[in-house]
């Protein structure tokens, strides 16, 4: 009689407020390195392919193992979650277990009561690692309490693993993202200081993957099937990330500098988060778009992806503009989910942020992007392709683009004017654009009707707004070309 195996279950959580709870490029890129080793390295103690077990699932923040015994599996549930909160303090694991006998020696069946399992653990919070008394020395930056000085730096223990991280560890995750071997480490930016130029703007970028939830659940029957799925849409997101900075390079010339302006975050499953100067964020992210869902189309599951990009001060808190680079993500997901809820066409959306008092993209819209009653500046997503009533990319690219001319300047000065009027009365608004077109020239009139006719309608909770696309149009060209150093 074969011996009983278990399906063991974890899944990774406050990935994201880990690396991002520090303004320190260096400690956010620790951070990202050691989150990466969580699935991989870390795990290899309690459970390596083919000696105990067969791993089914290993990255982006998931693992699913077969063990073959049940000492072995007891072993990883006792003592993985707190490995995993000693080497990156802040972060939690939840686990569950199911016996594969009976109706659960199926993979289909034991794999479904895994994940409904871990749905359970994910609602009940762990204890905190980080906690201290309120008389104990903090660190300055996290607030968090302090373990060790460092330099005559206060450091918490979350603090102390980033800056003690594996430097090889670096190199590869920047290797992975760039398809470069053997690169000069001074050429990756440790600062953030080194990503900017002409500017201080830069861009964080969140890029999620759609359609994964049906394809698990067609091929999530068979373990096998599973764990090459896993492993190919792992390097398709890698390859596709490596096609993004060629792109940037080849097409663009971003990159002539010494230092590289990009800095990976996140790599792995169908996550992308990557740093960068703002000036060439929409083009990589349109690069990546376009070369994921070539890349997962190739190993047979086509797959689209939608992203958020926060244009933030570098001096702005990394953790606001992530947070609004998810925001954004999600919001793009949801308008592409209406034109097609069985693979919701590639879009991203970005947002300025230019005031401390940071929420998410729908209080944003309703307190910054909403002029007056049935007005929107909200004119977002923009799409990979052409899709209905939307803009792509590429024609808001193409309207960025124009202002950079001789008459660029009176065409800024005139959508800045006819936007404040907007705030009071659009019939004089009217006027105002009026005046403007008699003056300008041809090409300046097409970009000055593109800024300020509204092509769509969007739905704001049961109100329906007429969408204009200056404010975007303004916003990008502001942090593509602006020169403040």
């Amino acid at each position: 009689m074969a011996e009983t195996k278990y399906l063991y279950g974890a899944a990774v959580q406050g990935i994201q407020s880990f690396i991002f709870q520090t303004n320190e490029l260096r400690d956010i890129v620790g951070a990202s390195e050691l989150v990466e080793q969580i699935c991989t390295k870390a795990f290899e103690e309690f459970g390596m392919d083919g000696e105990n077990g067969e791993a089914v699932v290993t990255a982006a923040g998931n693992i699913k193992y077969i063990f073959n015994k049940r000492e072995d599996c007891k072993k990883a549930v006792l003592e993985f979650p707190k490995k995993v909160m000693e080497m990156a303090p802040g972060i939690t694991i939840s686990q569950a277990v199911v016996k594969m006998e009976g109706e659960f020696t199926e993979f289909k069946n034991a794999v479904n009561k895994l994940e409904e399992k871990l749905r359970a653990q994910r609602n009940k919070p762990m204890p905190s690692m980080t906690l201290g008394l309120m008389a104990i020395e903090r660190n300055r930056k996290t607030g968090l309490p302090a373990v060790k000085v460092k330099d005559g730096e206060f450091l918490d223990q979350g603090t102390s693993a980033k800056k003690e991280r594996d430097e090889n560890a670096n190199d590869r995750l920047c290797e992975k993202a760039f398809g470069i071997k053997n690169i000069n480490h001074r050429r990756f930016a440790h600062d953030i200081e080194k990503i900017t130029t002409k500017n201080d703007w830069i861009a964080i970028i969140h890029a999620d993957g759609n359609g994964l939830g049906k394809i698990i659940q067609k091929i999530g029957e068979d373990n096998e099937k599973l764990k090459n799925f896993s492993k190919n849409l792992d390097e398709a997101t890698k390859n596709a990330a490596q096609e993004a900075f060629h792109y940037i390079d080849y097409h663009l010339h971003a990159l002539k500098g010494n230092i590289i302006p990009i800095r990976p975050v996140v790599l792995g499953g169908d996550d992308f988060t990557m740093i960068c100067r703002a000036d060439f964020a929409v083009e990589y992210t349109k690069a990546f778009m376009k070369a994921f869902e070539y890349e997962t189309e190739k190993m047979g599951h086509k797959l689209t992806a939608c992203a958020g990009i926060a244009f933030i001060k570098s001096s702005f808190p990394f953790y606001y503009g992530y947070n609004m680079a998810e925001s954004l993500c999600e919001t793009a997901k949801k308008d592409a989910k209406s034109i097609d809820k069985d693979l919701a066409p590639s879009c991203l959306m970005f947002h300025k942020i230019q005031d401390s008092f940071v929420t998410d993209f729908n209080a944003i819209t309703e307190r910054e992007l909403t002029p007056q009653k049935g007005i929107s500046w909200n004119f977002g997503p923009y799409y990979l392709n052409d899709t209905e009533d939307r803009w792509c990319i590429e024609d808001l690219m193409a309207q960025v683009i124009s202002l950079d001319s001789e008459e660029g300047n009176a065409v800024k000065s005139a959508i800045r004017e006819w936007m404040s009027a907007m705030h009071r009365d659009d019939g004089y608004a009217e006027q105002l654009l009026k005046r403007a077109e008699a003056v300008a020239g041809k090409s300046a009139v097409a970009t000055l009707k593109a800024a300020t006719q509204c092509t769509r309608t969007i739905k704001q909770k049961e109100e329906n707004l007429n969408a204009y696309p200056a404010y975007d149009i303004l916003s990008l060209h502001s942090v593509i070309y602006q020169e403040t150093k």
